[in-house]
């Protein structure tokens, strides 16, 4: 197998397209056209990992944060970054990062916090903008449905939990082709009429190309006259953190004591108690203090995130609880959800999840 066949899985489950500007997703080391010979899952890349992957000949590590992030301007050894990444290299292991195109996707990150919490009816926090097109075809009548069944395959015509959408209206399309052309209906230099249907189809954006693609193979004319439009709307499955509600209210002090049996937390750092019922919550793998304000708006009974400031905790206004459960404990059920994705996938290879806990935050 090689290892272009794993990160074209990962990109189905969150795509690249969907990082944040800041981030540094993908193939950091190594090559897509080696055979991979083995996975680790983990949450970070160290040395000790590397070392781990060499041990259990795994040539391929897939990883939430990438250690190449700021960027390297050096590779001398100086720090954890650059021994690491000179180890890959060293070893011929590649190393590859979805961070935060997988918390901005709903089976992501922030659904897998939502599950370990039990939360029910969860939807996605703030909506990424700009993750939404339409096309616009016209298709000789006869031919609709083969167009139709082609771009619903490349991923196309999907609303919730609804698919194969399209909305299509009949009309009379009129060609004239040249002496160069090869018609699929009327004659060289003649004025054609033909009945034809004219489907309407949205599509996340980072599939246009696909999409586009198998619409164009299984259309029949030579030149096919389509649209694609970025759409205002959002999709409801791509954002920010997610919120959802417990099955039943919890007081404030049972809420954080399950914060801290589910993550295994020594300590919660949270706002003041408000002596109120939670039932409603929003969480935010790793530090998701940008997401207060959305909290608030939301109406919240209390925000789950990580690595929130002094001054953050302020915002909360004496309108919701917020709990800062560490950024480690708040983002460690990514493995397993890495190692199931892809074991699920490719349920005869070796996909494996690190035996190394690289938290670097220890508690006294």
């Amino acid at each position: 197998m090689k290892i272009q066949e794993i990160i074209s899985a990962l990109e189905i489950m969150a795509h690249s397209s969907l990082q944040e500007h800041y981030d540094n997703v993908g193939l950091l080391t190594g090559s897509a056209s080696w055979n991979c010979t083995g996975i680790i899952c983990t949450l970070d890349v160290t040395e000790d990992v590397v070392t781990e992957a060499e041990e259990k000949k795994c040539n391929l590590i897939v990883a939430h944060h990438p250690i190449i992030f700021g960027g390297l301007r050096k590779l001398n050894g100086k720090n954890y970054a650059e021994r690491t990444v000179i180890a890959a290299i060293k070893n011929d292991i590649a190393i590859y990062a979805t961070h935060t195109n997988l918390d901005n996707v709903l089976s992501g990150v922030n659904g897998r916090i939502a599950s370990v919490l039990g939360l029910k009816n969860v939807k996605i926090l703030a909506e990424k903008e700009n993750t939404l097109k339409k096309l616009y075809t016209f298709v000789p009548s006869g031919k609709a449905e083969d167009v139709r069944a082609a771009i619903f395959e490349a991923g196309a015509g999907q609303i919730g939990n609804y698919s194969e959408c399209s909305f299509n209206s009949d009309g009379m399309g009129t060609f004239k082709a040249s002496e160069n052309s090869n018609p699929f209906v009327g004659n060289k230099e003649e004025r054609h009429t033909e009945a034809e249907t004219r489907i309407e189809v949205i599509f996340p954006a980072h599939l246009q190309s696909k999409v586009v693609a198998a619409m164009k193979v299984a259309h029949p004319y030579e030149e096919v006259a389509y649209d694609v439009v970025a759409l205002a709307n959002n999709h409801p499955a791509t954002g920010s953190g997610v919120v959802g509600e417990l099955e039943t209210p919890f007081t404030e002090n049972e809420f954080l004591t399950l914060l801290k049996q589910r993550f295994k937390v020594p300590v919660v750092r949270h706002s003041a108690l408000l002596n109120r019922q939670i039932r409603k919550v929003a969480v935010c793998g790793g530090a998701g203090s940008f997401l207060i304000f959305k909290s608030l708006a939301t109406g919240v009974d209390a925000f789950v995130t990580a690595d929130m400031k002094y001054h953050e905790f302020f915002d909360a206004n004496s309108s919701l609880l917020i709990a800062d459960i560490g950024h480690y404990e708040s983002e460690q059920f990514t493995i397993d959800l890495l190692q199931e994705v892809l074991a699920q996938k490719f349920p005869t290879f070796a996909v494996l999840k690190t035996g190394v806990n690289t938290n670097p935050v220890h508690y006294f």
